[in-house]
Protein backbone atom coordinates (compact mmCIF):
# COMPACT_ATOMS: atom_id res chain seq x y z
CA UNK A 1 0.00 0.00 0.00
CA UNK A 2 1.43 3.55 -1.13
CA UNK A 3 0.67 5.62 1.89
CA UNK A 4 2.51 8.44 3.99
CA UNK A 5 -1.00 8.33 6.26
CA UNK A 6 -0.73 7.39 10.13
CA UNK A 7 -3.65 6.32 11.90
CA UNK A 8 -4.06 9.55 14.27
CA UNK A 9 -3.87 11.63 11.18
CA UNK A 10 -6.89 13.77 10.41
CA UNK A 11 -10.25 13.27 8.16
CA UNK A 12 -8.93 15.86 5.30
CA UNK A 13 -5.05 15.20 6.00
CA UNK A 14 -5.85 11.13 5.40
CA UNK A 15 -8.41 12.89 2.36
CA UNK A 16 -5.40 15.02 1.03
CA UNK A 17 -2.72 12.13 0.87
CA UNK A 18 -5.74 10.08 -0.97
CA UNK A 19 -6.11 13.10 -3.67
CA UNK A 20 -2.26 13.75 -4.10
CA UNK A 21 -2.07 9.75 -4.96
CA UNK A 22 0.32 8.90 -2.21
CA UNK A 23 -2.31 7.24 -0.03
CA UNK A 24 -4.05 4.58 -2.24
CA UNK A 25 -5.09 0.99 -0.05
CA UNK A 26 -6.85 -0.12 2.29
CA UNK A 27 -8.46 2.41 4.99
CA UNK A 28 -9.38 0.39 7.63
CA UNK A 29 -7.96 2.20 10.91
CA UNK A 30 -6.97 5.06 9.68
CA UNK A 31 -8.76 8.74 11.04
CA UNK A 32 -9.79 6.78 14.02
CA UNK A 33 -13.10 8.00 15.49
CA UNK A 34 -14.26 9.22 12.04
CA UNK A 35 -16.58 7.40 9.61
CA UNK A 36 -15.75 5.90 6.59
CA UNK A 37 -18.29 5.63 3.56
CA UNK A 38 -18.71 3.22 0.78
CA UNK A 39 -19.07 5.09 -2.97
CA UNK A 40 -21.50 4.21 -5.44
CA UNK A 41 -21.33 7.18 -8.67
CA UNK A 42 -24.01 6.48 -11.46
CA UNK A 43 -25.98 8.48 -13.88
CA UNK A 44 -29.03 10.67 -12.91
CA UNK A 45 -31.33 8.06 -14.75
CA UNK A 46 -31.16 5.06 -12.43
CA UNK A 47 -30.37 7.53 -9.00
CA UNK A 48 -34.08 7.16 -7.84
CA UNK A 49 -33.92 3.34 -8.45
CA UNK A 50 -30.75 2.93 -6.76
CA UNK A 51 -31.90 5.19 -3.72
CA UNK A 52 -35.44 3.02 -3.71
CA UNK A 53 -32.40 -0.20 -3.23
CA UNK A 54 -31.06 1.92 -0.37
CA UNK A 55 -34.05 2.14 1.46
CA UNK A 56 -35.54 -1.42 0.90
CA UNK A 57 -32.16 -3.26 2.01
CA UNK A 58 -31.11 -0.71 5.05
CA UNK A 59 -28.36 -3.30 5.85
CA UNK A 60 -26.54 -3.72 3.33
CA UNK A 61 -27.16 -0.19 1.98
CA UNK A 62 -27.66 2.30 5.08
CA UNK A 63 -27.38 5.85 2.88
CA UNK A 64 -25.81 8.65 4.70
CA UNK A 65 -25.34 11.23 1.99
CA UNK A 66 -25.94 12.03 -1.69
CA UNK A 67 -24.89 14.51 -4.29
CA UNK A 68 -26.90 17.04 -6.26
CA UNK A 69 -26.55 15.54 -10.11
CA UNK A 70 -23.57 16.76 -11.35
CA UNK A 71 -21.73 18.15 -8.01
CA UNK A 72 -18.93 16.31 -6.59
CA UNK A 73 -19.68 17.21 -3.35
CA UNK A 74 -20.98 16.13 -0.63
CA UNK A 75 -20.96 18.75 1.78
CA UNK A 76 -22.73 17.34 5.07
CA UNK A 77 -19.57 14.96 5.18
CA UNK A 78 -17.12 17.23 4.75
CA UNK A 79 -14.64 18.81 2.10
CA UNK A 80 -14.82 16.41 0.12
CA UNK A 81 -14.39 15.52 -4.17
CA UNK A 82 -15.87 12.19 -4.86
CA UNK A 83 -13.65 12.43 -8.05
CA UNK A 84 -9.99 12.44 -6.26
CA UNK A 85 -11.12 11.38 -2.26
CA UNK A 86 -11.05 7.61 -2.69
CA UNK A 87 -7.97 5.48 -2.73
CA UNK A 88 -8.80 3.27 -5.21
CA UNK A 89 -12.33 3.09 -7.36
CA UNK A 90 -13.79 0.61 -9.76
CA UNK A 91 -15.08 1.43 -12.76
CA UNK A 92 -18.09 -0.86 -14.46
CA UNK A 93 -19.14 -0.71 -17.88
CA UNK A 94 -22.52 -2.60 -19.20
CA UNK A 95 -22.39 -4.14 -15.58
CA UNK A 96 -18.64 -5.91 -16.16
CA UNK A 97 -15.70 -4.36 -14.03
CA UNK A 98 -13.67 -2.73 -16.21
CA UNK A 99 -10.64 -1.42 -14.50
CA UNK A 100 -9.73 0.39 -11.53
CA UNK A 101 -7.82 3.32 -10.78
CA UNK A 102 -6.74 6.15 -8.33
CA UNK A 103 -8.99 8.79 -8.97
CA UNK A 104 -12.06 9.42 -11.97
CA UNK A 105 -11.84 13.08 -13.02
CA UNK A 106 -11.84 12.11 -17.05
CA UNK A 107 -15.02 10.00 -16.44
CA UNK A 108 -16.83 12.50 -14.55
CA UNK A 109 -20.01 13.53 -15.76
CA UNK A 110 -22.57 16.44 -15.66
CA UNK A 111 -25.74 13.79 -14.51
CA UNK A 112 -23.27 11.47 -12.30
CA UNK A 113 -24.83 11.43 -8.53
CA UNK A 114 -22.63 10.52 -5.80
CA UNK A 115 -24.02 7.76 -2.77
CA UNK A 116 -22.18 7.38 0.21
CA UNK A 117 -23.14 4.49 2.88
CA UNK A 118 -22.02 3.62 5.87
CA UNK A 119 -19.14 1.65 6.27
CA UNK A 120 -18.31 -1.49 8.83
CA UNK A 121 -14.68 0.44 9.63
CA UNK A 122 -16.91 2.52 12.00
CA UNK A 123 -18.22 -0.11 14.32
CA UNK A 124 -15.16 -1.63 14.03
CA UNK A 125 -13.76 1.33 16.51
CA UNK A 126 -16.12 0.69 19.07
CA UNK A 127 -15.81 -3.32 19.38
CA UNK A 128 -12.12 -1.89 19.70
CA UNK A 129 -13.02 0.75 22.30
CA UNK A 130 -14.96 -2.06 23.99
CA UNK A 131 -12.22 -4.44 24.52
CA UNK A 132 -12.75 -6.88 21.92
CA UNK A 133 -10.22 -7.80 18.86
CA UNK A 134 -10.85 -6.99 15.52
CA UNK A 135 -8.83 -9.64 13.85
CA UNK A 136 -8.40 -8.08 9.86
CA UNK A 137 -7.04 -4.99 11.82
CA UNK A 138 -5.21 -6.80 14.36
CA UNK A 139 -3.60 -8.81 11.62
CA UNK A 140 -3.66 -5.86 9.00
CA UNK A 141 -5.31 -7.44 6.51
CA UNK A 142 -8.53 -6.22 4.66
CA UNK A 143 -11.90 -7.38 5.80
CA UNK A 144 -12.99 -10.96 4.37
CA UNK A 145 -15.79 -10.68 2.17
CA UNK A 146 -17.97 -13.22 0.78
CA UNK A 147 -21.23 -13.27 -1.64
CA UNK A 148 -23.69 -15.04 -0.18
CA UNK A 149 -27.81 -16.82 -1.29
CA UNK A 150 -29.50 -14.24 0.22
CA UNK A 151 -32.13 -12.33 -1.81
CA UNK A 152 -32.18 -8.55 -1.33
CA UNK A 153 -35.28 -6.42 -2.20
CA UNK A 154 -35.42 -5.57 -5.48
CA UNK A 155 -36.46 -2.17 -6.66
CA UNK A 156 -35.90 -1.21 -10.73
CA UNK A 157 -32.95 -2.30 -12.13
CA UNK A 158 -31.51 -3.13 -9.38
CA UNK A 159 -31.54 -5.98 -7.67
CA UNK A 160 -28.48 -8.54 -6.03
CA UNK A 161 -27.78 -11.36 -3.62
CA UNK A 162 -25.88 -9.70 -0.35
CA UNK A 163 -22.79 -9.71 0.52
CA UNK A 164 -21.36 -9.74 4.01
CA UNK A 165 -18.20 -9.14 5.89
CA UNK A 166 -16.57 -11.50 8.36
CA UNK A 167 -15.13 -10.96 11.91
CA UNK A 168 -14.45 -14.36 14.33
CA UNK A 169 -14.57 -13.90 17.69
CA UNK A 170 -15.07 -16.62 21.13
CA UNK A 171 -18.48 -16.99 21.93
CA UNK A 172 -19.00 -14.81 24.83
CA UNK A 173 -17.49 -11.97 22.76
CA UNK A 174 -19.60 -12.68 19.86
CA UNK A 175 -22.31 -11.72 22.10
CA UNK A 176 -20.76 -8.92 23.29
CA UNK A 177 -20.09 -7.54 19.67
CA UNK A 178 -23.83 -8.05 18.89
CA UNK A 179 -24.50 -6.04 21.43
CA UNK A 180 -22.19 -2.92 20.93
CA UNK A 181 -23.11 -2.93 17.24
CA UNK A 182 -26.67 -2.83 17.87
CA UNK A 183 -25.95 0.65 18.62
CA UNK A 184 -24.77 1.45 14.95
CA UNK A 185 -27.69 0.74 12.83
CA UNK A 186 -26.50 3.53 10.26
CA UNK A 187 -23.03 1.60 9.60
CA UNK A 188 -24.88 -1.90 9.20
CA UNK A 189 -25.52 -2.44 12.87
CA UNK A 190 -26.19 -5.79 14.35
CA UNK A 191 -24.82 -8.99 12.60
CA UNK A 192 -27.04 -11.04 10.15
CA UNK A 193 -25.76 -14.09 10.92
CA UNK A 194 -23.24 -16.38 13.48
CA UNK A 195 -21.47 -19.47 12.43
CA UNK A 196 -22.70 -22.03 10.07
CA UNK A 197 -21.82 -20.21 6.93
CA UNK A 198 -22.97 -22.91 4.46
CA UNK A 199 -26.19 -21.83 5.70
CA UNK A 200 -25.82 -18.51 3.73
CA UNK A 201 -24.19 -19.83 0.87
CA UNK A 202 -20.44 -19.35 1.53
CA UNK A 203 -18.26 -22.41 0.92
CA UNK A 204 -14.96 -21.43 1.97
CA UNK A 205 -14.28 -19.04 4.78
CA UNK A 206 -10.42 -19.03 3.50
CA UNK A 207 -11.78 -17.82 -0.06
CA UNK A 208 -13.26 -13.94 0.46
CA UNK A 209 -14.41 -13.48 -2.69
CA UNK A 210 -13.52 -9.59 -1.59
CA UNK A 211 -10.96 -8.72 0.72
CA UNK A 212 -8.31 -11.18 2.68
CA UNK A 213 -9.05 -14.09 5.02
CA UNK A 214 -7.83 -13.75 8.56
CA UNK A 215 -6.84 -16.44 11.43
CA UNK A 216 -9.96 -17.91 12.74
CA UNK A 217 -9.16 -19.44 15.84
CA UNK A 218 -10.08 -23.17 17.54
CA UNK A 219 -13.32 -22.50 19.39
CA UNK A 220 -14.35 -18.95 17.67
CA UNK A 221 -17.40 -18.23 15.87
CA UNK A 222 -17.98 -16.15 12.48
CA UNK A 223 -20.05 -13.45 12.96
CA UNK A 224 -21.28 -11.81 9.31
CA UNK A 225 -22.48 -8.21 8.95
CA UNK A 226 -24.57 -7.03 5.64
CA UNK A 227 -21.57 -4.90 3.95
CA UNK A 228 -21.71 -2.26 1.66
CA UNK A 229 -20.24 -3.95 -1.51
CA UNK A 230 -23.66 -5.17 -2.01
CA UNK A 231 -24.31 -2.47 -4.18
CA UNK A 232 -21.37 -3.49 -6.41
CA UNK A 233 -23.08 -6.70 -7.12
CA UNK A 234 -26.59 -4.89 -7.72
CA UNK A 235 -24.63 -2.77 -10.81
CA UNK A 236 -23.35 -5.76 -12.45
CA UNK A 237 -26.69 -7.04 -12.17
CA UNK A 238 -28.20 -3.28 -13.21
CA UNK A 239 -25.65 -3.59 -16.38
CA UNK A 240 -25.50 0.09 -16.42
CA UNK A 241 -23.24 1.74 -19.62
CA UNK A 242 -21.11 3.40 -16.99
CA UNK A 243 -21.21 3.20 -12.87
CA UNK A 244 -18.65 3.57 -10.70
CA UNK A 245 -17.66 2.27 -6.74
CA UNK A 246 -14.79 2.48 -4.32
CA UNK A 247 -12.23 -0.57 -4.43
CA UNK A 248 -13.38 -2.98 -1.47
CA UNK A 249 -11.63 -1.40 1.45
CA UNK A 250 -10.71 1.49 0.18
CA UNK A 251 -13.12 4.03 1.70
CA UNK A 252 -14.40 7.35 1.78
CA UNK A 253 -12.73 9.21 4.78
CA UNK A 254 -15.12 11.99 6.16
CA UNK A 255 -15.32 14.76 8.74
CA UNK A 256 -18.44 13.39 10.42
CA UNK A 257 -17.88 11.44 13.96
CA UNK A 258 -18.63 7.74 14.57
CA UNK A 259 -20.22 8.89 17.65
CA UNK A 260 -22.54 10.75 16.04
CA UNK A 261 -24.14 7.86 14.30
CA UNK A 262 -24.18 5.81 17.63
CA UNK A 263 -28.17 5.11 18.97
CA UNK A 264 -27.95 5.30 22.94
Amino acid sequence: MGSSATPDMAPREVRERIRSGVFTGNTSGFASGYVQCNVVILPAVAAADFLRFCQLNPKPCPLLASSEPGDPALPTLGDIDIRTDVPAYRVFRDGALAEERGEILDLWQDDFVAFALGCSFSFEEALHADGLEVRNVSEGRNVPMYRTDINCTPAGRFEAHMVVSMRPFSPADAIRAIQVCTRFPSVHGAPIHMGFPERIGIEDLARPDYGEAVTIAPGELPLFWACGVTPQVALENAGLPLAITHSPGCMLVTDVRNAQLAVL
